[in-house]
């Protein structure tokens, strides 16, 4: 088999996969313990067997060299009614089978894309960063031998030994020298980068349980291959808050319950700390996301929270988006106070209602769907 006929074949047996995982998206979204981290730029995705095509016998009459046979009976046993053998009687299905395959991140936002309908993102007033990439760009005939390029090397010599008449096919040893060696050539260029963070901030009080936290915690994966595959340099943040709010790590922030009240302000003025302090906004594209069950404190503190949005946030971010996830516990009302303060909507704001894990592939397109 030719190479071509591998790598297109390869290629058949990728878009078969996009096609599987795309009809069964709302299933892998809605379970995030299905897709597994492997590596930095790589996930497996566990999937039904796909059948090969084969043949298939026909349905004509007779045994295996035993005269009458019905499906099922073994070979070699006897009478198939003197009953089952000591190893117990034998299942009548097929065994089902599953596979593991390995996608790129990019190709799984690709997919993710495609079925939601999210649109591309254009960074939008913000600095494009610049940096040096060395390129390759060519072969030069000198240069260090840690840039020596071993193939054209060795295709210069077998060109001058034929050239010159000492090439021998029965003894065919080729020994370049000096003026047969081939370097790889590189330019320096600038390179364009448009650099985004994404501050996560979750409520960790008494009544976001453990269910609540896994639908943050699959959502924020959905989340994060997105807005990877729109920006090559990308950071992550992570805030938790009861009634005061502290920077954590990943692992902290999904696994962290306390007991208290809630004070919503409190996560959004250390998330207005770390955007002064560290992201200035004509350098960075700055997504901030908020989840919490809709408990607050007070009617206070949530007058609290609209102004640190309006004047503060909103003239410095791409887009804050909240995230409610229902609760038994939870009021639920500060998305519906959101909803009536801004009204009119907000072009820095994207809300969603997470009522259950089947929720969480709209909430996806609620808060990416508008493209900032």
């Amino acid at each position: 088999m030719s190479l071509f006929n591998i790598q297109r074949d390869h290629a058949r047996f990728k878009n078969i996969i996009k096609g599987r995982i795309k009809q069964d998206l709302k299933k892998y979204i809605s379970n995030g313990d299905m897709i597994v981290r492997k590596g930095k730029d790589t996930v497996s995705i566990p999937m039904p067997q796909i059948d090969i095509p084969r043949f298939k016998f026909g349905s004509g009459e007779g045994g295996v060299g035993q005269g009458q046979g019905e499906p099922g009976d073994e070979v070699g046993q006897g009478d198939p009614q003197d009953g089952p053998g000591q190893g117990g009687e034998a299942g009548d299905q097929e065994g089902k089978h599953s596979l593991e395959v390995d996608l790129t991140l990019a190709e799984l936002a690709e997919i993710l894309a495609d079925e939601l309908e999210l649109p591309r993102i254009e960074p939008k007033g913000k600095e494009i960063l610049e940096k040096e990439k060395d390129v390759y760009t060519g072969i030069a005939h000198q240069g260090p031998n840690s840039l020596r390029n071993f193939k054209r090397s060795f295709q210069q010599a077998l060109k001058r030994q034929i050239a010159t008449g000492t090439y021998d096919p029965e003894n065919p040893i080729i020994v370049p020298i000096k003026r047969d060696l081939r370097f790889r050539s590189w330019k320096t260029t600038q390179e364009t980068d448009a650099n985004a963070v994404i501050i996560y901030m979750m409520d960790v009080s008494g009544s976001m349980g453990d269910e609540q936290k896994e639908i943050v915690r699959t959502e924020s994966f959905w989340i994060d291959t997105w807005l990877r595959s729109q920006y090559k340099g990308i950071e992550t943040r992570y805030i938790i808050h009861d009634t005061v709010a502290r920077e954590v790590d990943d692992k902290t922030f999904f696994s962290t319950r306390e007991s208290g009240g809630t004070l919503i302000s409190s996560a959004y003025k250390l998330c207005m700390k770390l955007i002064e302090t560290e992201y200035p906004p004509e350098q960075w594209n700055i997504y901030p996301f908020h989840f919490s069950d809709g408990d607050n404190w007070s009617g206070e503190d949530t007058k609290l929270c609209f102004d640190i949005l309006q004047t503060q946030l909103f003239p410095r971010i791409n887009q804050f988006s909240y995230g409610q996830v229902e609760s038994r516990y939870g009021s639920g009302q500060f998305l519906k106070d959101l909803q009536e303060h801004f009204h009119g909507g907000s072009d820095k704001l994207a809300l969603s209602k997470i009522e259950s894990k089947e929720g969480i592939m709209k909430s996806i397109k609620d808060l990416l769907g508008k493209g900032r």
